[in-house]
């Protein structure tokens, strides 16, 4: 179990270590710009990478039996040829280890000899087509257009060459979750090439790691009302397994709106075998609710930000709005009630939002804020660093909701909300983008975890310029604004021991100096340009 822990801390920030052809892969894929835009060829590869690692798996499960069935000593020999082949055919032998059954059309070694052939396109979309017939639980998820005249195919073909070097579904593969860590590599690359707007789907997985680490969804109902990729469910049953636990001890439900991040969370659940409940179809959580009965123990989530034409006028009179209708024009309060009505009596959630929800009074947002707060639902408020996201610049935080904040398990929060304030956390990952170390992971989490009392957490208490538990009368002080920067103030700083005078004295003298040097660099800059003609 230590063993497993320490995967899933590893997990928890960035896209782990390097598995070496990521950047071989990412560059095939690049190639192909010129050939139609990021929004498509992410699913060429992607889909071949799926279908590449289904039929690694299904391939070393024959080749295991090829030899026990070859071996005498073996309960599974058969000395009949003809028969020994039947048994190599039998689809029960691989849907009992959850191995996906691939007909041999589909097969990756049979596909690949054809890959310089003018056909291959049409070949992958039948292969697609085959697994899908033969596994129900596929259906209607693959994409079948590799035959587009608009694909280059022999732009296919030298990817489908590059990804045959690489082995995806052995045991050693599956075990490390080295195609989930693939699948989140890309989900990354597309979202940053992509730019605004083009990988809303995707969640950085350190902020995916910090709301699982906080709600701690052991086991009961886990519920993502716009579930994306599946970001949140693949952590969750990691942090189960890390814990103790088996992949099961959750029951997942989600809801996607858009049909072909829907595809393919089915498919980022389906190499991991995990099950989960995401409807029949893509779906609109506010106009068609999958999960109209669902009580949640947990809900993890990171809704679009401030939608504005999410159909708010549709919906007025809606029941989930309890605490008030939401604004037509941002659909932000209206996530937060939808998850609200999904929780159990003694349900947690956690969830992404905007900064603009925490202080505006927009179309009766402040309204419904107070009444969330003054129902003492809002348990613990994190304000994040900036340039987190791929697609947006949009400072936002997270949101942390309990039903229940005395639920006898741990300490009595009731009246109070923990504000956290980690804008100061600066971990940058490239130039333009910053991220969560584990390290900041870890404080954030232990910090809530004491404030709610729990073993091993250690005692909580305020610490200026990052924590503060603050009561519902503090919180009305200040408008039922929650910002935390309002609360846990400035940082706490030691005493240097020089004297005030001396130090004004210091410090005058070094600004003489800066503005001294300060005016020598203006006059050369000015007899720079007088040189060249432009004063």
């Amino acid at each position: 179990m230590a063993r497993k822990k320490a995967e899933y801390k590893a997990g928890t920030n960035g896209n782990g270590a390097s598995l070496g052809f990521e950047q071989k892969l990412w560059a095939a894929a690049d190639k192909m710009r010129s050939y139609m835009d990021p929004a498509e060829y992410k699913h060429v590869v992607l889909g071949l990478i799926f279908l590449k690692y289904i039929s690694d798996a299904f391939e070393e499960k024959r080749e295991q039996l090829q030899l026990f069935t070859a071996d005498p000593s073996s309960d599974l020999y058969v000395n009949d040829p003809k028969m020994r082949y039947e048994v190599l055919e039998d689809r029960d032998e691989y849907l009992a280890e959850n191995i996906f059954w691939v007909p041999p059309e589909a097969r990756w070694s049979r596909l690949q000899a054809s890959a310089k052939q003018p056909e291959i396109g049409r070949l992958i979309d039948d292969a697609m087509v085959a697994i899908e017939r033969e596994n129900p639980s596929l259906k209607g998820v693959l994409p079948k257009d590799y035959s587009r005249p608009s694909l280059d195919k022999q732009r296919l073909g030298e990817l489908m060459d590059l990804i045959g070097t690489i082995g995806l579904g052995d045991e050693n593969s599956r075990t490390s979750d080295v195609l989930g860590r693939v699948y989140e590599y890309f989900l990354g690359r597309f979202a940053s090439a992509e730019g605004k707007g083009g990988g809303e789907f995707y969640t950085p997985r350190s902020v995916v790691g910090l709301l699982v680490e906080m709600i701690e969804p052991y086991k009961g109902r886990v519920y993502d009302p716009c579930c994306g990729s599946g970001g949140m469910f693949v952590m969750s049953e990691k942090f189960v397994e890390a814990h103790g636990g088996r992949v099961g001890d959750i029951a997942i439900y989600g809801q996607e709106s858009n049909p072909t991040t829907w595809r393919l969370c089915k498919m980022n659940l389906a190499i991991r075998g995990i099950n989960g409940d995401l409807g029949a179809q893509h779906a609109d959580s506010f106009h068609n609710d999958l999960h109209k009965d669902l009580r949640a123990d947990f809900i993890l989530a990171n809704p679009p930000f401030n939608v504005s034409d999410w159909g708010g006028e549709r919906v007025r009179d809606d029941v989930r709005w309890k605490y008030g209708a939401p604004p037509v024009g941002n659909a932000n309060f209206a996530w937060v009630q939808h998850i609200v009505h999904h929780l159990s009596p003694r349900g947690v959630a956690g969830f992404v939002l905007a900064n603009g929800s925490l202080s505006s009074n927009t179309g009766g947002e402040g309204a419904i804020r107070r009444s969330l707060i003054e129902a003492d639902l809002v348990d613990c408020i994190v304000a994040m660093p900036p340039q987190l996201f791929y697609t947006t610049q949009i400072p936002v935080c997270l949101w942390f909701l309990a039903r229940d904040k005395n639920d006898g398990s741990f300490r009595d929060r009731r009246g109070e909300t923990l504000f956290i304030d980690t804008r100061k956390m600066v971990h940058m990952t490239d130039r333009t983008h910053r991220d969560l170390s584990d390290e900041d992971v870890e404080r954030i989490t232990r910090t809530y975890h004491a404030w709610r009392g729990e073993p091993n957490a250690g005692e909580y208490e305020d610490v200026p310029g990052f924590c503060k538990s603050a009561g519902l009368e503090e919180i009305a002080s200040h408008s039922h604004v929650l910002t935390p920067g309002r609360y846990v103030g400035a940082e706490a700083f030691e005493e240097d021991g020089e004297p005030f005078e001396e130090k004004m004295v210091r410090l005058t003298a070094t600004l003489e100096e800066q503005f001294a040097e300060s005016a020598m660099l203006e006059e050369e800059v000015r007899m720079s340009l007088r040189g060249l003609g432009y004063v």
